[in-house]
């Protein structure tokens, strides 16, 4: 549990400094920056497993279809949210996306109702209700539909579900080389595209560019090394705890750093979204002291 609070915290505060270091490759488009960063990634996954002679484990996934069908699932799902992510940075738009990892919990909340059979208490129902009303009001608030902050949010939350389903037994750097693997041709369709329609610049704005463009791959790497490290180790429900670290620097970095606008609408918006986080943290707070006393009394007895 300690082991896998600490992957959690490291990835997820890693993952806050990302709106600084993708803002600083703004220049780039971003559905070039996309493909550099899966085959970098791949690289650098690459050495990791030579060093550590973890080929045998990717191959055994390889040959169990059924594995790594859920393996490249998630991939797909990732890019998908990797995509998002990178458009809403370097486009001005952290704020919407940390509102998209706001929400996160809330979806993999909904995701273990509707895909694991998990029951709410009426204090989460009422958390949900009050995001809901939170995302229809921050979307009045921006004017037009928040499609960054729901995809984020619904892409991270089914890669984390799926994740956990395939990987529980696969350790974090097997994990992510078989997930990179999946995504690589992916992003070498969307490379060619993007070359024929508006050419490559991820070397045309001088060798410090080109430099965070490539060192992407590791800056990706590391996160969801330890990312997968932590949820072989802890419940979604602590990972949908952890995630609030992401989204609270993101959003402080939006509005201190780049002076994001928030309208009235989208700070009562936002505020609607916080309330319900309070609400199923401290729901979450009190059914785990619930079980250690049942767990306690159960102990007792038996003694």
């Amino acid at each position: 549990m300690r082991a896998g609070l600490g992957y959690g915290v490291g990835a997820y505060l890693v993952w806050g400094t990302f709106p600084i270091f993708f803002g600083l490759i703004a220049v780039v488009n971003p559905l070039e920056v996309v493909p550099w960063r899966v085959g970098t990634t791949l690289v650098f996954c690459a050495l990791i497993v030579t060093i550590s002679r973890r080929w045998g484990r990717v191959l055994a996934i390889i040959k169990r279809p059924r594995l790594l069908g859920w393996f490249a699932l998630s991939a797909v799902l990732l890019y998908v949210n990797w995509q998002l992510f990178v458009i809403g940075v370097m486009s001005g738009n952290v704020i919407e996306t940390a509102l998209g990892y706001f929400i996160n919990p809330l979806f993999t909340i909904l995701i273990g109702v509707a895909f694991r059979g998990e029951k709410l208490t009426r204090p989460q129902w009422f958390a949900v209700g009050i995001a809901a009303v939170g995302v229809v009001i921050a979307a009045v608030g921006y004017g037009s539909f928040p499609w960054i902050a729901l995809g984020i949010a619904a892409s991270f939350g089914l890669y984390g579900a799926v994740h956990k389903l395939a990987g529980e037994e696969v350790d974090g750097v097997t994990g992510l080389t078989v997930e990179t693997m999946v995504s690589v041709p992916i992003g070498a369709v969307q490379m060619i595209i993007v070359a024929n329609l508006v050419g490559i610049g991820a070397f045309a704005h001088g060798p410090w560019i080109a430099v965070l463009v490539l060192a992407s791959g590791v800056m990706t790497a590391v996160p969801l090394i330890l990312f997968g490290e932590a949820t072989r180790r802890l419940p979604l429900s602590y990972i949908g705890f952890l995630q609030f670290i992401t989204p609270v620097l993101s959003f402080l970095y939006g509005f201190l750093v780049m002076h994001e606008q928030v309208s009235v609408t989208r700070w009562i918006g936002f505020i609607a979204v916080w309330i319900a986080l309070v609400i199923l943290v401290s729901e979450m707070v009190t059914q785990h002291r619930r079980s250690l006393r049942v767990t306690g009394s159960v102990a007792t007895a038996a003694e």
